[in-house]
């Protein structure tokens, strides 16, 4: 087994400029860091990121003694049937492609198309147009030496972790991987671990760490939002790693079990999108990381 490492992410720091953020991802002991990148967010890069900017943020990782992990940006309709569509979405990651290859990070987070709840493929187009993207900027992230990484997530095309197998497996490309993220796929109403783990796990490169707790009478997810769904929408609270009812000692140690051969464990802490429910990423991300710490101390 590969020593697991500990990444901050940028959504978890709002209040954070990205190079404040490395700082603070230094400071409370992570490894490495996970940077958003989309317009008009503090704490990200923006899509069209200067060399400036771009250089700053690899002195300071360098300087810190951290890793930049994996970039994430918000393109997703890469299942568009408007071809102009889906070839801006792909012009978009390619520059990001870039920036991953400048900053030396391995991964990078893709949403595997825009599919809402109520969308159907009856014929499979949308599919095959998903798949031919992937393919396509599978062999750019390839040539760049960086993995595409889809992420277990609402309103895309890879909400549990069926789908997510099923579809990687038929872009069929060693460097696009999934994404795994037990969270999401708790709140989906989707697989368990002990299911997910043994279905997609042959595949997974990347893990997002995060808690929650379902609330009282809490109802079926239904979204239209890909990126977060609104409050009056959420069936779940977001809590500090350790403090909500995900069991990631077992998920863990179910990882490992299955042979995890990826590094990075992400604290995918929500700050950005729900800030009543936890706190300051210097007090929340640091509680976090001590606990998933533990978890990994205790593995067998």
């Amino acid at each position: 087994m590969k020593p697991y490492k500990i990444a901050g992410h940028t959504m978890g720091t709002p209040e954070y400029s990205v190079l404040e953020a490395l700082q603070l991802f230094s400071d409370i002991g992570l490894d490495g860091a996970e940077i958003v990148v989309q317009d008009g967010y503090h704490s990200g890069l923006p899509t069209e990121c200067s060399l400036e900017l771009l250089k700053a943020v690899k002195e300071k990782a360098k300087s810190t003694g951290l890793e930049i992990a994996a970039l994430t940006p918000y393109n997703s309709r890469f299942n568009a049937l408007d071809e102009s569509i889906r070839q801006a979405e792909m012009a978009g990651i390619r520059k990001v492609i870039q920036y991953a290859e400048y900053l030396g990070a391995r991964y990078i987070r893709i949403y595997a198309g825009n599919y809402l709840a109520n969308e159907t493929d009856e014929d499979g187009k949308k599919a095959e147009k998903l798949i031919e993207s992937m393919q396509e900027l599978g062999e750019d992230a390839r040539k760049a030496g960086v993995i595409l990484v889809l992420e277990n997530h609402f309103n895309t095309m890879t909400v549990s972790a069926r789908q997510s197998i099923d579809i990687s497996e038929r872009i069929h490309r060693e460097n696009v991987g999934i994404l795994y993220d037990q969270a999401n796929l708790a709140f989906t109403l989707q697989e368990d671990y002990k299911t997910a783990i043994p279905l997609q796990m042959k595949k997974v490169r990347y893990v997002h760490v995060k808690d929650l707790d379902f609330k009282v009478g809490s109802h079926e997810f239904i979204s239209d939002e890909v990126s977060h769904p609104k409050e009056e929408d959420r069936n779940v609270v977001t809590r500090i790693v350790g403090q909500g009812c995900l069991d990631w000692p077992g998920i863990l140690q179910m990882m490992t079990d299955y042979g995890y051969d990826g590094e990075w464990l992400s604290l995918e802490y929500e700050r950005r999108w729900h800030p009543d429910d936890i706190p300051d990423a210097s007090i929340g991300m640091k509680e976090s990381a001590k606990y998933v710490r533990k978890c990994i101390e205790g593995l067998k």
